[in-house]
């Protein structure tokens, strides 16, 4: 396994660490130098983006997504039937070749759009055709529905 494959299990680790409390997350899912200090963050509010790919990025397939969250926690769903979502927490939503979804519009699971993260994981490595594709995160409640302005999108240039 590779120290890049290394680092990024520590990190998916502590992620997973951080999901189990009930606590709010001091600290983004990514690296602190990919977003700024808390004060700053802070005083923006909550926001979802890529860590990487980077907007405008040329990559090749499979394109690795690593996702960051700051001033809301990342939780995964609770199993068995979920009736009412928790305040304060969410998963992430990729959407391949789509737009942001409007405040509270549910994001449909089993669509070939739309990729869930209802185990609260923060990356994937995706598989893409070449071209360029628009990638969209979007943050969604434990119902799914969508979380006013937690949402970006970056497109990517994918070379084979």
């Amino acid at each position: 396994m590779s120290l890049r494959s290394h680092l990024v299990l520590l990190a998916s680790l502590v992620v997973v660490g951080a999901c189990g409390s009930n606590e709010p997350a001091s600290q983004p899912a990514s690296s602190a130098s990919a977003s700024p200090p808390a004060a700053a963050s802070a005083a923006s509010g909550p926001r979802v983006f890529f860590v990487e790919p980077q907007n405008g990025a040329t990559v090749k397939s499979p394109v690795h997504l690593t996702f960051g969250i700051e001033n809301y926690q990342l939780a995964a769903v609770p199993p068995g039937t979920v009736e009412t979502s928790r305040p304060g927490m969410g998963h992430h939503h990729v959407g391949i070749d789509t737009d942001c979804l409007s405040s509270g519009a549910t994001i449909v699971k089993g669509t070939p759009s739309w990729v869930h993260f209802g185990d609260g994981k923060a990356e994937i490595d995706m598989q893409l055709p070449p071209g360029q594709h628009k990638l969209t995160l979007q943050l969604g409640d434990d119902l799914h529905k969508t979380i006013e302005g937690l949402c970006q999108t970056v497109t990517v240039n994918v070379t084979e």
